[in-house]
């Protein structure tokens, strides 16, 4: 359930919660000017001087990431108060306030809080969408299969956001922002939580069927007879060695007169045993998050309908199990694909950039302007750059600017990689139009070449190998620099600059 959000002009000492989390950027003291008063004021006096004892103690001086927690004992209306640093004013931006708000809300869950009240400086205001954002990422749990004990006491229901100004109704659209931003970002990690004998590729696709219902989209879901007769080959490849046979979902968002297209595609494996080629013990258990980058395009659509952008924007995935039988596909087949040409399969764990080829393909015929897909690809770029960094490729400069651009704007931790041209050549095939895989070294690059020979002519293309965090990673929630929903907030800003243009 979203958390019930009130922003009101009042000082935080004087509001009644659980737990009171206030940020600062200075120390300084009160001030007679509404704008400049801090909303530490009336605390140290409240607790007869203890909190200035405690700064001096931690050397506390607001600096960014600095905090220190100090019991009220009774003195205000709430057991405990902790204070964060932001650092300097003029140097804060929309994702540290995030960040903060992902602190605060996981503050409240440790000390089993069920009301926050919230502090910021007047510098922090305008952030409002991202502090938002950041408390209800924060506040994440994934407890849905935890019953009797291990369930939490307390969860955190409502919070009170302490501001200088009476807020207008510029807060309450921020908010409202926030708000579903969060929805599809947590929307997005509960479907990655869920376990892979809940959530297969028909699941999925009712999950998407849900979400376009709720929000007045377009969802268009490809059995496997469909996928067949479109001659999906490679989608059909990887999937038909699972009982559970694949789907091609295709979720719309199309405004009365829209500026542009972006089209998001997702691969969606539901769960990936490595097929004929498996995966030792070891390496499996996490693999139910490999339709993690699904759950993005899921989870982004879902936004896109509660916000309702002027920018037509397209959702698709490719949605498989991986699984091993006696119809499972091999390495050496030769299979076709749906732009046409033959790929030979070299090793059947490399599934996902196979149904990436296909839907793809299928994308490029809908004529985007920008044509965006991610994915849990390689571990080639986890060894490269760890699990709370994603990599990313595009096919021209000024694509790569833009993308660039809305992963610096939101703070997701994302950097690009690049396209080596003379690595190409490790997908010649000797029996087939191309090789699938590369050879072991520059694992992710060569995926992402892969991946460029079935876009087509579209001229704006950016592949996302996102970073894969772990099972107790996506269960214990965002702390604002972690890979849980990785690149949501990035599409959405794509998104959101090509309504601005």
């Amino acid at each position: 359930m979203p958390l019930k959000i009130t922003v009101r002009s009042a000082q935080p000492v004087k509001e009644s919660g659980d737990v009171i989390v206030v940020a600062v950027n200075t120390l300084s003291g009160g001030s007679k000017k509404k704008k400049d008063r801090s909303p530490l004021d009336g605390f140290d006096r409240a607790l007869g001087g203890a909190l200035v004892k405690r700064f001096r103690k931690d050397d506390f001086k607001g600096k960014k990431d600095q905090s220190v927690g100090i019991s009220t004992l009774g003195k205000v209306k709430a057991d405990r108060l902790i204070v964060c640093g932001l650092g300097d004013a003029a140097a804060l931006r929309g994702p540290d306030v995030r960040v903060f708000g992902a602190k605060a809300a996981r503050a409240a869950n440790t000390e089993k809080a069920k009301r926050l009240v919230v502090g910021i400086p007047a510098s922090a205001e305008p952030f409002m969408r991202e502090l938002v954002e950041g408390l209800e990422l924060g506040a994440y749990r994934f407890t849905k299969y935890v019953t009797g004990d291990r369930r939490p006491k307390a969860e955190l229901a409502s919070v009170t956001i302490c501001v200088a100004d009476k807020p207008d109704a510029t807060v309450k659209a921020r908010v409202d922002a926030g708000q579903a931003m969060a929805a599809g970002v947590n929307l997005a990690r509960d479907l990655s939580n869920e376990p892979p004998n809940v959530l297969y590729p028909e699941a999925l696709g009712e999950a998407a069927r849900a979400v376009a219902k709720e929000h007045g989209l377009k969802c268009v879901v490809l059995d496997f007879k469909k996928i067949q007769e479109k001659g999906m080959k490679l989608i059909q490849a990887v999937g038909q060695g699972s009982e559970r046979k694949p789907c091609l979902i295709h979720m719309s968002w199309t405004p009365p007169k829209p500026k542009k297209k972006l089209i998001f595609v997702g691969k969606g494996i539901t769960f990936d045993s490595g097929g004929l080629s498996i995966k030792p013990a070891a390496g499996m258990g996490d693999m139910k998050h490999d339709m993690s980058g699904a759950a993005n395009v899921v989870g982004l659509m879902a936004a896109i309908g509660a916000l309702k952008p002027d920018v037509e924007v397209h959702g698709i995935v490719a949605a498989a199990e991986n699984m091993p039988d006696g119809g499972a596909y091999r390495p050496g087949d030769v299979w076709g694909s749906l732009d046409g040409r033959s790929v030979e399969i070299i090793n059947t764990d490399a599934e996902g950039r196979l149904v990436l080829a296909d839907a793809l393909a299928y994308a490029r015929e809908l004529g985007p302007d920008l044509l965006v897909d991610n994915a849990t690809l390689t571990g080639a770029c986890m060894v490269g750059l760890g699990t709370t960094c994603s990599g990313w490729y595009a096919n021209n400069e000024e694509t790569a600017e833009m993308f660039a651009a809305a992963a610096k704007a939101t703070g997701e931790n994302m950097w690009r990689l690049p396209l080596l041209e003379e690595l190409k050549d490790q997908l010649k095939s000797d029996c087939a139009d191309i090789k699938h895989t590369g050879d072991r070294y520059g694992g992710s690059i060569t995926a992402a070449l892969f991946l460029r020979e079935f876009i087509g002519s579209v001229g704006a293309w950016v592949h996302c190998d996102i970073a894969g965090p772990s099972t107790s990673d996506r269960a214990r929630g965002w702390d604002g620099k972690g890979a849980t929903g990785h690149g949501v907030l990035t599409f959405y800003e794509l998104v959101d600059g090509a309504s601005r243009a």
